[in-house]
């Protein structure tokens, strides 16, 4: 199994198979406008013009479930991404990513890269939001800008934690851009 089974609708509504990806490195992550890590679109940016021609794609899922940090239409948000962080990676309309409304592609994400395959750095950030009663215990994915890195195969390779800055990214895409 892989994303490629997938398709998920764009900020402009139009369907888009994650097939057409196929073939490339990529860097799934559900994002907010008014989160303590919006700042991250800014290394994000800089990791897609730095890789991109290399095969390299960010596939940039917007999510309203974690303190409504990601208000505002598909319109608003695009446009607020590219005046204050210059982004021009792919942005999907705003989803749901855990409960009875996750998107089917975030359903494969979370059981491709379950919470017991989190690394320690994860695992610790998802100890603190429970510890703060932020509302999700049970959930996989905890906050906002979860990062799943896919091979070219269309497997998850890795799982981040929202604390994992882009620029340490850079040596596992890397290694994925190698293969």
């Amino acid at each position: 199994m892989s994303i490629y089974k997938f398709s998920a609708v764009d900020n402009k509504g139009a369907e888009v198979a994650l097939k057409d990806y196929e073939g490339k490195v990529l860097l799934i992550i559900n994002t907010a406008t008014d989160c303590g890590f919006t700042p991250q679109y800014d290394g994000l940016e800089e990791l897609y013009q730095k890789y991109k021609e290399q095969g390299f794609e960010i596939l940039d899922f917007p999510c309203n479930q974690f303190l409504g940090q990601a208000p505002g239409t598909d319109d608003e948000i695009d446009t607020f991404c590219r005046l204050n962080y210059n982004t021009s990676f792919k942005r999907f309309s705003k989803i749901e990513v855990n409960g009875d409304g996750a998107h089917p592609l975030y359903v494969y994400l979370k059981e491709a890269a379950p919470e017991d395959y989190l690394t320690d750095e994860l695992k610790a950030f998802n100890e603190r939001m429970q510890s703060k009663d932020l509302g999700v215990e049970g959930a996989k994915i905890k906050w906002n800008f979860t990062k799943f890195l896919i091979d070219r195969q269309g497997k998850v390779v890795e799982r981040f934690a929202p604390t994992h800055k882009p620029e340490d990214l850079i040596k596992d895409i890397e290694e994925q851009l190698a293969k």
